[in-house]
């Protein structure tokens, strides 16, 4: 039995349909059909059934999937065991905020690949909340205040963010000095978000108004250049923008609490080499670029 096989039949399985499985694997639709097709006939059960909306499992294809999946882990956990040290083979899928991934982050999944030639990494950039589980992703790097769930988390560093204005928008409306203040001017948000604000050791909550919003921490920095209102963002993004003076930082006294990042993964005994790799060197590009996320403060 091919392990190759059983890691298509799963990835089938959890992303519901040979077309969405065969993205995630990076692999024709022909291919992933035939391996399924090999792996029934070598069990000798259908383990899909087919349907026009995709793939739905039979009773045996959700027995043997949990079988599949362990026995796949086992594998890349053996085959790590072995390898040379340092030496990372297989396939890295990685979920990265499009904010400011491509310009901070990109660098380290780059270098990354550099160092280790046999790994394939996949990155997918976006600031929507994937699914790591149904997605198929290995782990995620997530920025903020994190809720809970199930999934496991590693701190890699802290972001700090401020509120900033322009300051053709100070000019013309002013700049608030206490959080009540916040309510008589334009906010620049992701949605109905609430802003956390501290106020000495309390934290003050305060619901923001404004007639603009995007869901790219980029373009609201942009809208908040073009004077359009406040914005509350991490100084990773921010930082060329008040460097040049085209944005300023306000309530100075009132910061938010600091957030952090993370490299977030599915469940598991332990991680995956490659993850506890990505964690580190990501530490690492933290400590030293501190500028960019706001710690040389």
């Amino acid at each position: 039995m091919d392990i190759e096989d059983l890691r298509t039949f799963v990835e089938v399985a959890d992303a519901g349909g040979v077309s969405a499985a065969a993205r995630r694997l990076g692999v024709s639709k022909s291919i992933v059909s035939r391996r399924l097709f090999r792996l029934e006939a070598e069990l000798g059960a259908q383990l899909l059934a087919r349907t026009t909306r995709g793939a739905a499992l039979t009773e045996a294809g959700v027995t043997f999937r949990d079988h599949a999946a362990r026995v796949s882990a086992e594998i890349d956990l053996a085959r790590e065991t072995i390898l040379p040290a340092g030496d990372l083979r297989g396939r890295l899928r990685i979920a990265v905020p499009l904010s400011f991934g491509p310009t901070h982050l990109a660098p380290v999944l780059a270098d990354m690949a550099r160092h280790h030639p046999h790994l394939h990494i996949h990155t997918s950039y976006s600031d929507r909340f994937v699914d790591l589980i149904t997605e198929g992703f290995d782990c995620a790097i997530r920025v903020g205040y994190l809720q809970d769930s199930n999934l496991i988390a590693r701190r890699v560093g802290p972001i700090y963010g401020k509120l900033v204005a322009s300051p053709d928008y100070i000019k013309a409306h002013g700049s608030p000095e206490t959080p009540d203040e916040l309510a008589a001017h334009q906010s620049l948000m992701q949605g109905t978000e609430a802003w956390q604000l501290m106020d000495g050791d309390k934290i003050v909550t305060v619901q923001p108004q404004g007639r603009f919003k995007a869901d790219n921490a980029t373009a609201l920095a942009a809208a908040a250049a073009a004077g359009l209102g406040i914005a509350w963002l991490p100084d990773c993004i921010t930082y060329d923008y008040v460097v040049s003076g085209a944005l300023v930082p306000i309530m100075t006294r009132y910061p938010p609490p600091p957030a952090g990042a993370y490299v977030i993964r599915p469940p598991g005994q332990h991680p995956a080499r490659k993850i506890r790799i990505l964690t580190e060197m990501l530490i690492e590009h933290f400590e030293r670029n501190p500028h960019l996320w706001g710690l040389d403060r």
